[in-house]
């Protein structure tokens, strides 16, 4: 099976650029689309509740952050001149995972590649993870690369 859209969710740690680095890859080899995805938590703009601030400055806040997340990426695919689609997805309390595994289907994603720290035993109850969450509810292939972010 080819994949024609590869959807690889980003923020600015080693193991998405690492899972961006493979998807680049793989859409090489497949001819695929990739679909850089990051996930912007309101929660972290609402100190008082995001009531709280004016929505303009709210808004401005997210798009800054979402920006952010994506630079880098975006970087790596325009020198990889495959075609690539950006989306700066809001999170308001919403589980991660249940808005990538929604993202990945409207889009009509073929494969997630995700980066993962393997956190285990008491920093994995603690910490949770995406990546889990969308390898156990996802009905789409997914690759996992765990990296250690600890060197």
């Amino acid at each position: 099976m080819m994949y024609r859209k590869i959807m690889v969710p980003v923020d600015e740690s080693a193991a998405a650029k690492r899972a961006l680095q493979e998807a680049i890859m793989l859409a090489k080899l497949c001819h695929s689309v990739i679909r850089v995805v990051n996930v912007v938590d309101l929660a972290q703009f609402s100190w008082g509740g995001v009531g709280a601030m004016p929505s303009e400055e709210v808004r401005k806040a997210v798009n800054a952050a979402g920006e952010k997340g994506v630079r880098e990426a975006q970087a790596l695919l325009e020198q990889s001149s495959l075609q690539y689609e950006i989306a700066v997805i809001e999170s308001a309390g919403d589980k991660i995972a249940d808005l990538l595994i929604r993202e990945a289907t409207e889009h009509h994603v073929d494969l997630v590649v995700m980066g993962t720290h393997g956190f285990s035993g008491f920093m994995h109850v603690l910490m949770g993870s995406v990546a889990e969450g969308v390898l156990r509810q996802s009905d789409i292939p997914v690759m996992l690369l765990r990296v250690r972010e600890d060197n």
